[in-house]
C-alpha cells in the first residue's frame, strides 16, 4: 500500500482518483439489454462514477497483489484528466482549461460485472490503483483520437480507441462538475474500454499510450497473514 502522497510533476500531489463506468460505446450497447430490465428501465444518464481511495495509489513500477481466490484482475487501463484549477459548473468549451496534464491509470479490479453499486471489495483493495507520473499536452497528441495498448509479458493482449467514449474528455468533465466541485489534483479517469484483458501473478502489464506515455507494473501474489 502507498504511505506517503504520490506527487505528480510540479509537485502536485495526488489526491481523488474518480473512476467513471459505461463511458464506452461497445460496454453500453452490450448492456443494453439488462438496462431496459427491472427495476431500473432505462440506461444511466449521468456519468456513473467511483472513487479509488489513496490506500490504491501505486507507482510507476508498482507490484499489485492479488489474492488466491479468484486469483486474477482485470486491467481496465485508462487515461486520467488531473485537475490543476478548481472546477465546478464548467461548461464544454471551458473544461479542458482546468486540465493541468493526463496520467496512465491501471484501474485494477478483480473481475465483476456491477455497473449499479460501488463494487468496493473488487475495485479498492491496496495498490489496485498504479499511475504513471504526469504527461503534459504533448505537441500534435489528440486525447480524443488516442489509443492505448496493453502488453502482458510482452505480449499484445488489448488495445482501444478514446474515440468512442459516450463523453469524450470535455464532456465528462462538464458533466461530473454539473454536480460536484473538483479539486486541484483530482483525476478524473476516461473509463475502461470493451473487453480489458486479465492478468495473474507473475505478469508483467505494460500500457502504452502513443505520443503521451507508458507505465508498467507487475501482478504478485498476495500473501495471507
Amino acid at each position: 500500500m502507498q504511505t506517503q502522497p504520490i506527487l505528480l510533476n510540479d509537485g502536485l500531489p495526488l489526491a481523488t482518483v474518480y473512476g467513471v463506468l459505461l463511458n464506452d460505446r461497445a460496454t453500453v450497447e452490450r448492456l443494453s439489454p439488462e438496462f431496459d430490465s427491472a427495476p431500473y428501465k432505462a440506461a444511466p444518464q449521468a456519468p456513473v462514477l467511483y472513487i479509488k481511495p489513496r490506500n490504491t495509489f501505486a507507482v510507476d513500477g508498482a507490484a499489485v497483489a492479488v489474492p488466491a481466490d479468484p486469483g486474477v484482475v482485470r486491467i481496465d487501463a485508462t487515461i486520467g484528466l488531473v485537475i490543476g484549477t478548481a472546477a465546478m459548473r464548467v461548461s464544454v468549451d471551458q473544461a479542458l482549461g482546468h486540465v493541468a496534464g493526463f496520467v496512465l491509470v491501471s484501474d485494477v479490479t478483480l473481475p465483476h460485472e456491477n455497473y449499479y453499486r460501488p463494487a468496493i471489495r473488487q475495485r479498492d483493495r491496496d495498490g489496485f490503483c498504479p499511475v504513471s507520473r504526469m504527461f503534459h499536452d504533448e505537441a500534435g497528441f489528440d486525447l480524443d483520437a488516442a489509443t492505448l495498448s496493453i502488453a502482458i509479458n510482452g505480449e499484445r493482449a488489448y488495445e482501444r480507441s478514446f474515440a468512442t467514449l459516450v463523453r469524450p474528455a470535455a464532456q465528462l468533465i462538464a458533466d461530473v462538475t454539473e454536480f460536484m466541485t473538483l479539486a486541484v489534483g483530482d483525476v478524473v479517469l476516461l473509463g475502461p474500454g470493451e473487453g480489458s484483458p486479465e492478468a495473474r501473478p507473475g505478469d508483467v502489464v505494460h500500457i502504452k499510450v502513443p505520443g503521451l506515455g507508458e507505465l508498467t507494473h507487475t501482478v504478485i501474489q498476495e500473501v495471507q497473514a
